[in-house]
């Protein structure tokens, strides 16, 4: 099965002042749209094209728009970058460049349609994060390269930025993908289960309790007795008990959050 590169509604009309991504109520019109700004439009849809989500994007679930960053560049060679004002290494993306592609990526975005760059200094992407969303009509993303982009354009167009985890990588581009697939997920209709994220880790707090398949025996490792009990009552106290000693053991983070709220 070959997956389109762009399935995207374009040029329609700019909005440039996005809804808040913590927004909890959005109105879900149509497909889930992701819109990427990308230097590196072939990276896209990537993993995205396989499994479930590479199934749903064929389906119509959700769309995907990739917007090469390239094609605003400045002169004969397209630069979309210069170096940093003040001296220092690297270099960094240009705000005519970047505002050109930002206004062509956001037009006939309306509702709840967050403007996000994928930056170390934003706030550490979740399921709760994902959940919201999910929720929303869909989301442009800014992949970074270089030492990043110009902050006027961040302030100018308000800008939110989230990081995938405290570390630094060579461009937005995978985390992007990574964002997209924990969302899309979530997307009526794309798991075909409702059931299937409600008892994930982190649906509640929590991480997820150990799973088992056949055979019942392998290498002299058993299946819990309780999975094969039969008893509905007794094998869900006892994957809520897995969850609260996972969590504790290995995410004390979550656990005290978890016990807060309790």
């Amino acid at each position: 099965m070959t997956t389109p590169k762009s399935h995207g509604r374009k040029s329609i009309r700019p909005t440039l002042v996005p809804r808040d991504l913590m927004s909890e109520d959005p109105v879900l019109a149509g497909a889930w749209t992701a819109r990427i700004i990308t230097l590196f439009p072939q990276a896209f849809p990537g993993v995205l094209g396989e499994s479930l989500t590479g199934k749903a994007l064929a389906e119509g679930k959700w769309q995907l728009d990739t917007i090469d960053l390239r094609t605003y560049g400045e002169g004969k060679h397209r630069n979309v970058d210069d170096t940093p004002a003040g001296g220092g290494a690297g270099m960094v993306l240009r705000p005519d460049v970047m505002g050109r592609a930002i206004e062509d990526a956001m037009a006939g975005a309306s509702g709840a349609w967050p403007l996000v760059y994928l930056s170390p200094r934003g706030p550490r992407f979740d399921q709760r994060m994902a959940e919201r969303l999910a929720r929303a009509q869909g989301i442009t993303m800014i992949c970074g390269r270089f030492e990043g982009l110009d902050e006027r354009v961040i302030q100018h167009y308000g800008i939110q930025e989230i990081s995938l985890g405290d570390f630094v990588m060579t461009g937005g581009e995978l985390a992007a993908q990574a964002i997209i697939d924990a969302t899309v997920r979530l997307l009526p209709g794309v798991l075909g289960n409702a059931q299937s994220t409600e008892h994930e880790s982190f649906s509640e707090g929590l991480l997820e309790h150990p799973q088992y398949t056949r055979p019942a025996e392998w290498n002299g490792h058993q299946i819990p007795d309780v999975l094969m009990s039969g008893h509905h009552g007794e094998i869900a106290k006892w994957r809520r008990q897995m969850s609260e000693e996972m969590t504790r053991a290995r995410r004390p983070d979550l656990w005290a959050a978890y016990k807060d709220k309790s």
